[in-house]
């Protein structure tokens, strides 16, 4: 800010450049502070999920991805079942 005003103070474009980058910082840290510091909201609550494995209503598994072909090709590995048994 202080570099903008010194040396460009004519110039509207960058302040209106650097005022959006300021909001949208802020916007971000927000959320991010009302998720708790996750970046991703969760679906599910984590209470809900463990009775869910429990009563047999989710699996748990492990998930994964193919790393050259990330869009086409992935697998669950279902826990306490064999290498032969993916889904």
């Amino acid at each position: 800010q202080n570099y903008l005003d010194n040396f460009w103070p004519d110039l509207k474009a960058a302040h209106e450049l650097f005022d959006s980058i300021v909001q949208a910082r802020r916007e971000r840290e927000s959320e991010s502070q009302e998720n708790h510091g996750k970046e991703y909201p969760e679906h599910l609550a984590v209470e809900i999920l463990e009775a869910g494995i429990k009563s047999g209503r989710y699996l748990q598994g492990t998930l994964n991805v193919n790393k050259h072909r990330a869009q086409l090709e992935a697998f669950v590995r279902l826990q306490g079942l064999g290498s032969k048994d993916t889904g």
